[in-house]
């Protein structure tokens, strides 16, 4: 969209906001017509071009955005309304940030909503007009890529407004990050360029952005800028400035220990010179690398701790202060504590006084829409990178030749940026994000080889481009008429011919780039692109993993080990919001991987809807934090993050109402003997039990089994010793525990796949047919069978249902259908296994399966024809909070995760 066309959009977005509900298509459009008139717009802009603005607007106003779910401690008492009514509060710096959001577009409804939660938020930070000492913790959950820069700028300009006056954003460890929320904070909150501040030309350095063109009345002192972190000398040269407090003061630098370091020389020394002023100021920190839920791999462990230290410190210094941390997973480290063996520590910094979930918009691009609900039109399956970019690779590896899924990838991304450029889109950002590999130095030779593609296509087209139809003579341009064919012929508005004419431009202004800690790298400058917005791909590690922002990123070729799943939700770039252009995204990534992301975001959505169950229940944020540590998710990544400390350790494991599966299981034939032994056991035990059976289209049931004969099989069964969720002793306390109530009597399910073709085995004369999985190449080749693909299920779809009366299953779906619309969230395809399980009153519910491995054929002799498994979904309990105690063994858990692995995350990404 052009300069005069996003004018127009922006007028129109505050005048269709003035007028009464409900909005409709008739009334956008008469706003438009009535600015049309006007001597800026008229005769300039066409008849399809203010469609397209109508369009457009019309989209953005069907978007909702929920408020979120609150958990306070008890001793909560609001403030801000008091300060609100009595004029103790102004509106300087939200007006202005208000303004700026609606000149950008966003829909009223989600800056209303954003009014909303930021006041919540501030309502829970210390009042700044009390003078007597205090000290709050509180922590935001939202989603990668959702918003929360936007959400803690407009909390910095409430709290400004509220007469805070020194504000400290921690903005990750990389200075790219930091520079790009330097330049979010100068937009949204100061209103001046800070890169220009130590400018020669007094002109040059008073440049003003974003909220200054607004109201220029005051400006806030910003002791960092866009090119430079936090340096004690240049901070004193604002002394002057600040000294009265008359504005606020704000940083946002690195989370680094000698940053930290020197920001707490500096106050103290400050402090000493201005007496007591300056540490009796109320004091807002925002910590924007709350969300990384396993250890700092940029770091040794010993650097992390002293970082935590020094952010205490820095807390401590001021009589009166707020720490926030934002995080875009509930399994932040802020919960569950990977980084350190410090109870102290870990209470210091847990936000004991509030946690705040945040909903996404619902136009939000995130897992929920990519993995599950239109997997099929967003993803694409990487499965040609073994020989030549495999997931395992050393830091000198070669890289002769890319795999042909990472050319497809980049010619997606030519077609993809030509079709945008016929929507009008031209002037927006568009970039494709490559991550493949954690050593920089295997990412100079990827940007090297990806260019000298980009440089072939461009010197095809400039060719043979303009020959009309007999352009497709020439073989690249073929290629990217049959990726056109195959992926976009479909999508609205475009035809090849158009395509083809807009390559040119496209290729012209495309540049590859790496973005990373090396020499080499260049920074991804947005804001310095002029009327056509800027065309990158961009090749990187993890500089591209940890909070960093990729305008307009329309395809992702994503390869990287799915072990660490904890992390992947804060790789996903890809996630967040694509208006005008989300049905041209795509995503290519390995199976393995489709199948973490899937998982990890209905662990991460089940414990954003306990949030919202403990608002209701007035629970605390202990509560919550003792959820978020005994989730079977927080088992894994607790697990892995002690890895290096080689000892063994307890933590609490809840079970209740959750689907167990083994999804790996070794290979070794005589201990698959003996699981095959214990299964005809068990299905002998009921069977001679009498008990009826009951045949069902899933298999063969049977109802109220006793317990016992449940124990023994588990006793018995053995999978990957590795795996702590099916671990012979941790199934065995908890339903110890339970044996004489909850869990005294069992459904039994042999279950049988329903085609016709499937491989036929028994268990004691029970006939039953083996289901096909797909298992992981490399861990078969450990001799592992983990199941992989896109859904990482040993079991089927709705398997849960099995042992629930009609009523109980249209009741539970009917809740949850409720509880996603009240919350404003989108029903998914495929229901959660765990409202089932959570039904009360039900059975606990194990079923037995045959899984028929599907290996590549070289690797057909290492895994065994059929294999048993087992799945176990636990019902609700009142016992021991449905937790179970476990004691980790951190030497055991390397089997799981390799030598390698937990060298990897030593180290993290070498950029």
């Amino acid at each position: 969209m052009n300069p005069l066309l996003r004018a127009l959009e922006g007028i129109v977005q505050i005048d269709i906001g003035l007028l009464p509900k409900p909005l409709t298509a008739e009334k956008i459009r008469s706003a438009i017509a009535e600015q049309l008139k006007n001597q800026t717009f008229n005769g300039k802009v066409s008849a399809d071009e203010a469609e397209q603005v109508a369009r457009l607007l019309e989209e953005k106003h069907g978007i909702s955005m929920g408020l979120g779910a609150v958990v306070d401690t008890k001793d909560f008492e609001p403030w801000l309304n008091d300060a609100k009514i009595k004029g103790e509060i102004g509106d300087f710096y939200w007006g202005r940030y208000r303004q700026l959001l609606f000149k950008k577009g966003l829909p009223k409804s989600v800056i209303d909503a954003t009014d909303t939660v930021t006041d919540k938020v501030l309502d829970r930070l210390g009042n700044p007009r009390d003078k007597s000492p205090w000290s709050r913790r509180g922590m935001v959950v939202g989603h990668v890529q959702s918003g929360k820069t936007a959400n803690y700028t407009g909390l910095i300009c409430k709290a400004a407004d509220a007469g805070y006056r020194l504000i400290v954003v921690i903005a990750g460890i990389h200075n790219n990050l930091r520079n790009q929320t330097q330049a979010r904070i100068d937009e949204g909150f100061i209103g001046r360029d800070t890169g220009r501040l130590a400018h020669a030309n007094k002109a040059q350095r008073q440049k003003i952005i974003g909220v200054g063109q607004f109201d220029q009345r005051e400006f806030p002192v910003s002791l960092t800028n866009t090119l430079r972190d936090f340096n004690k000398a240049t901070a004193t040269t604002n002394t002057s400035q600040i000294s009265q407090y008359n504005v606020p003061v704000v940083l946002v630098i690195k989370k680094n220990s000698s940053t930290l370091k020197n920001l707490l020389e500096w106050l103290k020394e400050h402090s000493v010179h201005q007496g007591t002023q300056m540490v009796s100021q109320p004091m807002l920190l925002i910590d924007d690398e709350a969300d990384n839920a396993s250890i700092n791999t940029a770091y040794a462990r010993d650097e992390v701790t002293r970082i935590n230290g020094q952010i205490r410190e820095l807390l401590s210094l001021f009589h009166r202060s707020c720490y926030v941390g934002y995080t875009a997973t509930p399994f932040a480290n802020i919960f569950i504590d990977p980084d350190t063996d410090d109870e102290t520590l870990k209470q210091d910094l847990f936000p004991r006084h509030f946690i705040i979930g945040l909903d996404a918009p619902s136009n939000y691009f995130g897992a929920q829409k990519v993995f599950l609900d239109a997997r099929e039109r967003h993803v694409r399956l990487i499965d040609d990178n073994e020989d030549i970019l495999p997931l395992k690779h050393k830091i000198d590896d070669p890289i002769d030749v890319l795999p042909a899924s990472l050319i497809r990838a980049v010619r997606a991304f030519i077609v993809a940026r030509a079709i945008r450029n016929t929507r009008g889109q031209q002037a927006a950002h568009a970039s494709m994000l490559i991550n493949a590999s954690r050593f920089t130095d295997v990412q100079g030779r990827l940007r090297s080889r990806v260019a000298d593609v980009v440089d072939r296509i461009r010197d095809a087209v400039a060719v043979d481009g303009a020959k009309g139809e007999a352009a497709l003579r020439n073989p690249e341009i073929a290629a990217l008429y049959a990726v056109w064919e195959a992926e976009f012929a479909e999508a609205e508005g475009t035809d090849w011919p158009t395509v083809q004419a807009r390559l040119h431009e496209v290729l012209v202004a495309a540049h590859v780039v790496e973005v990373n800690a090396s020499k080499r790298s260049q920074p991804l400058d947005y804001d310095q692109a002029g009327e056509h917005g800027v065309t990158v791909i961009a090749v990187g590690g993890f500089s591209l993993s940890r909070g960093l922002t990729l305008e307009g990123l329309v395809i992702s070729y994503f390869l990287r080990n799915s072990i660490m799943y904890d992390t992947l939700m804060q790789m996903g770039r890809w996630f967040g919001y694509r208006p005008g252009y989300e049905d041209l995204c795509r995503i290519w990534i390995p199976a393995d991987g489709v199948g973490w992301y899937a998982h990890i975001h209905e662990a991460m959505d089940e414990l954003q809807t306990q949030l919202k169950r403990m608002e209701l229940a007035k629970a605390t944020p202990e509560q919550f934090g003792l959820a978020v540590r005994s989730h079977p998710e927080s088992l894994i990544v607790t697990a892995r993050n002690k890895m290096g400390t080689g000892r063994e350790f307890p933590m609490k494991v809840g079970l209740a109402g959750k689907l167990v599966e083994t999804t790996r299981i070794r290979t070794d034939r005589d201990q698959l003997d003996r699981n095959r032994q214990a299964g005809d056991a068990l299905a002998a035990a009921v069977k001679a039990s009498g008990l009826p059976p009951q045949y069902h289209s899933r298999g063969t049931l049977f109802g109220g089994v006793p317990v016992d004969l449940i124990r023994n099989f588990l006793r018995a069964f053995r999978a990957d010793a590795s795996d702590p969720l099916t671990d012979p002793r941790l199934m065995s306390d908890y339903i110890e525990a339970r044996a004489d109530t909850e869990l005294r009597e069992w459904d039994v399910l042999f279950a049988s796949a329903q085609k016709a073709d499937a491989t036929s085995a028994e268990l004691s004369g029970i006939h039953m047919r083996a289901f096909g999985r797909s298992v992981g190449e490399p861990d078969l080749r450990q001799g592992v069978l983990a199941i992989s693909g896109t859904s990482r299920r040993v079991g089927s779809p709705g398997d849960e249902r099995v042992g629930l009366s009609k009523e109980q299953i249209d009741a539970a779906t009917s809740a949850f259908r409720e509880e996603r619309i009240s919350g404003g969230k989108p029903i998914p395809e495929t229901l959660p296994p765990r409202i089932f399980c959570e039904v009360r009153g039900r059975r606990p519910l194990i079923i037995l399966r045959f899984v028929e491995p599907v290996a590549p054929e070289e690797l057909k002799a290492k895994s065994p024809d059929v294999v048993l498994a087992w799945s176990i979904c636990f019902p609700p309990s009142e016992i021991q909070g449905g937790t179970v105690e476990y004691i980790v063994n951190t030497i055991r858990m390397r089997e799981m995760f390799g030598e390698e692995e937990i060298e990897e995350e030593a180290l993290g990404d070498t950029d």
